[in-house]
């Protein structure tokens, strides 16, 4: 009996031999690794075209002059659209979130027009283009974008296309040997933290003045003629300081009436989702603004502070240790206070350039956040050392927009499957609304093909922000004593001026333009009498 038993098992065994054979199972393999691209050498320089892309419009658009003024060649991607996303599931691994389809199809799609519209040869395209994009870590595919442009390059037919990688932390990965072309120094770093800020505050004048304009489309004809300007300054070396005055000038022509009640809704969540303006997070700005409501979205330079913050919080943190450790960031032979000074000059410099420019531009009032305050509130409900997304950030700003009464709706916007923000939303921020009933708050996920289900949802939650907008609106109006009738007779060119503001006190910009009416008793003395005993 054993040795049927044992004839069996040498029969399966060789079967099993004979089938890993055949399908070469039975190879050595060696493990795979992400190569060291093809460099960006000096003499490159000037017949090497840089692509770069995935902020913003006005954010690519100013970048892209900075760069050009320090003497690059540069061309950014157009804002990602469904097109991209085709592209990106064509070429790209199964099961990435929604960013990496959008981003990695919008290069792809950028190069087949190189390609098969202009007539570039694939060897020409290779040679005289590169792609900078920027990793990240923790638990996000993010991370691994390089690697999915590479493969999905390759696959698509432009193999050996240089993707380089630029960390938060540690540069351009690119070995050393002959000089490198990209100089990250400070003029490389200064010219691009210009772009950003006042990419912000482009976007944030756009984003205020846009739902209240009285000729449709005055807005967007106004930032157009103020980014070429602004681009003009950068990529030609001229002053930015004249060229802001100058948009100032042509932001202030355009005609507002701010007495239209309307809900201003926030944008928080994932990076990419919330940033995009394209068909990635289905326009969701563009949207929320056809339906009535006043957007407000979140500055980079509040990532920017964020990251800041993070050095200060992690180097505190290491100084409670029982000896310096020697890792990455670790303090072993490193001064803690130096790096403590140098990050709180830092964020002080980063805050004081972005007010003056927002003072320059004609964007007053806005606060950026103050993120001890972020981490504080967040803290109680999502551990400040938790990484990954915007960490405790989301937490943070809803309970803010709520306690402060900021806005009138919170959205949380990302990429369907994202695993930092997805443990955000779905499940602290459920909490949070119960503990703040009086939140409206809505999260979405975005696929690239489910517009319909998130406009319906948006269109729901919304209704009950109108509503709380309205409210504001009144009681401001009966603590006051006034009617909508007086609030329109009190239009001067201080009250309708597109880049005026009234204090803040509530979420809806009429409200506080009602709480702010004192202010022009002066000009009116024969109200004076009825808005003292209003008050």
């Amino acid at each position: 009996m054993d040795k049927v038993a044992d004839k069996f098992e040498q029969e399966l065994q060789r079967y099993r031999e004979e089938q890993e054979a055949k399908l070469g199972l039975n190879e050595t393999k060696s493990q795979w690794f992400d190569p060291v691209p093809r460099q960006f050498f000096a003499k490159d320089k000037a017949s090497t075209t840089i692509l770069f892309g995935g902020l913003t419009m006005a954010h690519d658009y100013l970048i892209s002059g900075g760069l050009k003024g320090i003497g690059y060649n540069v061309a950014h991607l157009e804002c990602p659209d469904t097109d991209a996303l085709r592209f990106g599931k064509e070429f790209g691994n199964r099961g990435q979130c929604n960013p990496t389809y959008f981003t990695v199809g919008n290069l792809i799609k950028h190069l087949t027009h190189l390609r098969d519209v202009e007539g570039k040869s694939k060897d020409e395209i290779v040679k005289n283009y590169l792609f900078v994009t920027s990793g990240s870590c923790g638990p996000c595919r993010f991370g691994t974008y390089v690697t999915e442009y590479r493969k999905a390059l390759r696959d698509a037919g432009f193999d050996g296309f240089r993707v380089l990688l630029f960390q938060q932390q540690s540069g351009l990965k690119q070995a050393t040997g002959e000089e490198s072309a990209l100089k990250l120094d400070s003029s490389f770093f200064m010219t691009f933290l210009k772009g950003v800020l006042i990419g912000d505050i482009l976007n944030a004048i756009g984003y205020r003045i846009r739902p209240y304009e009285v000729v449709e489309g005055a807005t967007n004809e106004a930032l157009e003629r103020c980014k070429k300007i602004l681009f003009d300054a950068f990529s030609e070396r001229k002053s930015i300081i004249k060229a802001m005055y100058r948009c100032r000038r042509i932001l202030a022509s355009v005609k507002v009436d701010r007495t239209i009640v309307k809900p201003k809704v926030s944008i928080i969540g994932e990076f990419w989702a919330m940033t995009t303006e394209g068909d990635g997070n289905y326009q969701l700005q563009k949207f929320l603004e056809s339906e009535g409501a006043e957007v407000d979205v979140q500055s980079l330079t509040a990532w920017i502070l964020f990251l800041i913050w993070e050095g200060r919080y992690d180097t505190k943190k290491r100084m409670q240790l029982r000896k310096d450790d020697s890792g990455r960031f670790g303090l072993k032979g490193k001064n803690p206070m130096k790096r403590l000074a140098m990050l709180k000059v830092a964020d002080f410099t980063v805050k004081a350039w972005f007010q003056t420019y927002a003072k320059i531009m004609g964007l007053h009032d806005y606060h950026l956040p103050d993120m001890d305050e972020v981490a504080e509130v967040a803290n109680k409900h999502y551990n400040n050392q938790l990484r990954g997304g915007e960490g405790h950030m989301e937490v943070g700003k809803l309970i803010l927009n709520v306690m402060k009464k900021k806005v009138n709706m919170t959205v949380s916007v990302k990429p369907f499957g994202c695993m930092p923000s997805s443990g955000v939303s779905d499940g602290v921020q459920s909490l949070i609304t119960e503990r703040y009933p009086e939140a409206i708050f809505l999260p979405i996920e975005t696929t690239g093909d489910g517009a319909i289900n998130v406009y319906s949802r948006i269109q729901m939650m919304l209704f009950k922000a109108k509503q709380a907008a309205q409210k504001e609106f009144a009681d401001a109006l009966a603590m006051k004593g006034l009617t909508e009738e007086d609030l329109r007779s009190f239009e001067t060119k201080e009250t309708s001026h597109p880049l005026a503001t009234s204090n803040h006190v509530v979420g809806c910009t009429a409200a506080n333009m009602v709480y702010g009416v004192n202010k022009f008793i002066k000009r009116f003395p024969f109200r004076k009498t009825k808005l003292e005993g209003a008050n």
